[in-house]
């Protein structure tokens, strides 16, 4: 059994995957605002009894690495070190970066559609960070991402043209108003964009059934960054 958790941004969610029968067994996302340290392994517990998936039955977890919040993205890492290092057996463990498990969903669909898929979260203070992938879902590194204003992301799609692109995530009214003349940008509903556990918890199991597991005392997250 496989546990995903998704503190990186107000949205939180968890996960619980039947790595055997290559299932997803049960998820919650929720709103968490700044309450990620009081939600998140209740949250996990309520869950896992709901599936009946006793926390002895976890091989494996997974969890968002960023970026995201300074403090959002360390509560996941933090949580997932803390019950890795409690399990009778070691766990396996995947970190996958925050902006893959926002695309996740819509990859396939969009390279049906020959578009690029821009993914994107907000940073906070009219701040979005982004990425694109071009019809593969890739694990980018911190040189991959950008972070700016809706009007710099607006400027960097539009460079896209005549491609296009797909834009997936947390959209706000601001950067939907910057991208509405772009006639080569669709936008995914903000509601169905929303990142959710599942995805996280399937990307990990295909990176596990590949023989890709992370290190867990050497997990880091990943900052575009420093904190302010």
């Amino acid at each position: 059994m496989l546990l995903a958790l998704d503190t990186a941004t107000t949205t939180a969610s968890v996960a619980v995957y039947d790595l055997t029968q290559a299932a997803l067994l049960g998820e919650c996302t929720w709103q968490a605002r700044r309450r990620h340290t009081q939600d998140l392994l209740t949250t996990a517990q309520a869950l896992m009894a709901q599936v009946e998936v006793a926390p002895a039955a976890l091989t494996a977890l997974a969890v968002t690495t960023g970026p995201g919040s300074f403090t959002g993205v360390r509560i996941a890492l933090s949580a997932v070190k803390g019950i890795g290092l409690g399990l009778p057996t070691p766990p396996q463990v995947v970190g996958v970066p925050t902006l893959t498990v926002t695309a996740a969903p819509w990859i396939a669909p969009a390279r049906a559609t020959r578009a690029a898929l821009c993914a994107v979260i907000q940073a906070g203070r009219g701040r979005y960070h982004w990425t694109v992938f071009a019809g593969e879902l890739t694990l980018p590194d911190a040189a991959a991402h950008a972070t700016g204003s809706a009007a710099e992301l607006a400027a960097a799609l539009a460079q896209a043209a005549p491609q296009p692109v797909w834009l997936v995530g947390e959209i706000a009214a601001d950067l939907a108003a910057a991208v509405a003349p772009l006639g080569h940008v669709v936008q995914v509903d903000g509601v169905l964009g929303l990142r959710r556990a599942g995805a996280l918890a399937q990307i990990a199991a295909q990176r596990l059934a590949a023989g890709h597991a992370d290190d867990l005392a050497a997990l880091q997250p990943l900052y575009l960054q420093e904190p302010g």
